[in-house]
């Protein structure tokens, strides 16, 4: 966190938490706001960064699952098949569907020569 006041939008933003439970933090833990500029009504805040909230902040634990990557084996008969769809027109793809319906994965197999009659 670079800025030293950010919103409860912004710092929710940035810790991946929701701004409701920013604004609960903010009146439990008595962190320091002030006023937003600009904004009429006295509801728009602006939340002090200093070392009690980014202590508060790295003890809390996250009940999100951490991002997991998954990757695809590229190697796999399905993944080229779809990799492969997806390089097609939109032609193309018509007359394949169109294909498949008609004659079904036999069909289309024995005209390529894998499929025995």
């Amino acid at each position: 966190m670079k800025k030293d006041w950010l919103t409860p939008e912004e710092l929710a933003q940035q810790t991946g938490f929701s701004r409701q439970t920013i604004n609960k933090w903010v009146k439990k833990e008595g962190w320091t706001t002030a006023p937003k500029p600009g904004v009429q009504g006295g509801k728009a805040r602006m939340i002090f960064i200093d070392e009690q909230v980014k202590t508060f902040l790295k003890s809390t634990r996250h009940a999100t699952e951490p991002t997991a990557h998954y990757r695809v084996n590229q190697s796999s008969l399905s993944a080229l098949l779809v990799s492969s769809l997806q390089q097609l027109s939109t032609d193309e793809q018509e007359k394949l569907t169109a294909l498949l319906l008609r004659e079904g994965i036999q069909g289309i197999l024995q005209r390529l020569g894998i499929r025995n009659a």
